[in-house]
């Protein structure tokens, strides 16, 4: 009779799932299977994060999940990215639970990398230089007139 009525309950309420919470979290995969994370706010930014490129590159049998919730505009970027190095990609999108992660690339096993976060201070070196550049041409044409 137990196993009837874990029949039932499957069909009522799909199969059960293993780490519902996490998976949630992770765009539909485990942490245990992460090489690397990005948030929403630093998909939003232009352009890429060359340490994602790098892993992606390295990582060529790893998928690459985006947010599905997320704008496409956001994602091309990525999309791109993953066509040209070769990774599959899947858009991951929970009508229920709205992940705070905006990129998740992972392994269909586990890896077990402790650090799977890029800091904003990284791709900020990137801006530090642009807005030198620019204080460099203002401050030339201050010279000039």
């Amino acid at each position: 009779m137990d196993r009837l009525d874990e029949y039932i309950q499957q069909g009522i309420h799909g199969p059960r799932e293993i780490n519902p919470d996490e998976r949630k979290k992770f765009l539909g995969t485990l942490r245990e299977r992460v090489v690397v994370v990005l948030t929403k706010s630093q998909v939003r930014e232009p352009g890429t994060y060359k340490e994602v490129e790098y892993l992606m590159q390295n990582n060529k049998q790893a998928t690459l999940f985006l947010n599905g919730n997320m704008n496409y505009s956001y994602l091309s970027d990525y999309i791109k990215l993953a066509n040209k190095v070769g990774n599959k990609f899947s858009l991951s999108t929970n009508k229920e639970h709205d992940s705070d992660l905006g990129l998740v690339l992972a392994y269909d096993h586990a890896v077990n990398i402790e650090d799977i976060y890029i800091s904003k201070q990284e791709k900020t070196e990137q801006k530090e230089k642009e807005e030198h550049n620019e204080n460099s041409v203002i401050r030339f044409f201050k010279k000039l007139f």
